[in-house]
């Protein structure tokens, strides 16, 4: 393996992605724009929701508007996120259909079957992962940190006023990365067959990705021990689970 990235990619097969990448941008940037564009009206309907739904708002918390154009920096954020998690989709599809063309030393590590059909299995297993962040996100993580920053707030003695645009923010941040972060045992299973990482290579350097998870934890939840393995936690989990799946499917 030659020197790449943090010493973890090969620098040929990466260069080699980036090329390819750079040749669909235009596939990509279509896709993120149809998703922001489809995105910005559903995002009123997401925040419609998340003031008429119950759990969002703690008791004793209000929720403020500031500015007039809060709602629509909100909509422009979300239509963003949306756009964003079809197109890292998108390129998961389009990597899984062409992988073994694109990296042909490594074409005997994709499943033997036609493109369409690991298409097919890509959709399934993206779509099964993103349902499954959403479900943690919503049974799990908002509730918990919501709560945390609202008794946090009550015990300092101050008045739990929520600007809209913070609250909305935190709230569709952490679903965002919660149904990206899910997608990280099919990122690591492409990135393993596609001679772009060595599975040994992730093992070793486990302590730095470990760190790098709770790191990306500590970004977007309160800085305590928990809330930052409830974050990062479940990445962790998932890249283990993928790593044992690579280790059984892709025998000698």
């Amino acid at each position: 393996m030659g020197e790449g990235l943090l010493g973890l990619f090969d620098s040929e097969g990466a260069r080699s992605l980036i090329s390819y990448l750079d040749k669909r941008r235009k596939l990509y940037l279509g896709v993120f724009a149809i998703g922001f564009v489809s995105g910005y009206p559903m995002a009123e309907l997401i925040i419609e929701w998340l003031l008429d739904s119950d759990g969002y708002i703690p008791v004793g918390v209000e929720v403020i508007i500031l500015q007039p154009l809060e709602v629509i920096l909100l909509q422009l954020r979300i239509a963003a996120q949306i756009a964003f998690g079809l197109t890292i989709a998108t390129i998961i599809l389009d990597l899984s259909w062409t992988g073994g063309e694109l990296f042909p030393e490594a074409a005997s590590r994709f499943s033997r079957s036609s493109g369409s059909t690991r298409v097919v299995s890509a959709i399934l297993a993206v779509t099964t992962l993103g349902v499954m962040g959403l479900a943690y996100a919503h049974n799990v993580l908002v509730p918990f940190l919501l709560e945390y920053l609202a008794e946090d707030s009550a015990e300092s003695g101050l008045q739990s006023t929520w600007q809209l645009q913070s609250w909305v923010g935190f709230v569709t941040g952490l679903y965002f990365s919660s149904v990206l972060g899910f997608q990280v045992p099919i990122l690591a299973v492409l990135l393993i067959r596609s001679g772009l990482i060595e599975r040994s290579t992730i093992v070793e350097n486990r302590g730095a990705i470990w760190f790098g998870a709770l790191f990306l934890g500590a970004l977007i939840s309160p800085p305590d021990p928990i809330s930052l393995f409830l974050v990062g936690g479940p990445m962790l989990v998932l890249l283990e689970v993928a790593l044992i799946y690579e280790g059984f499917t892709n025998r000698g």
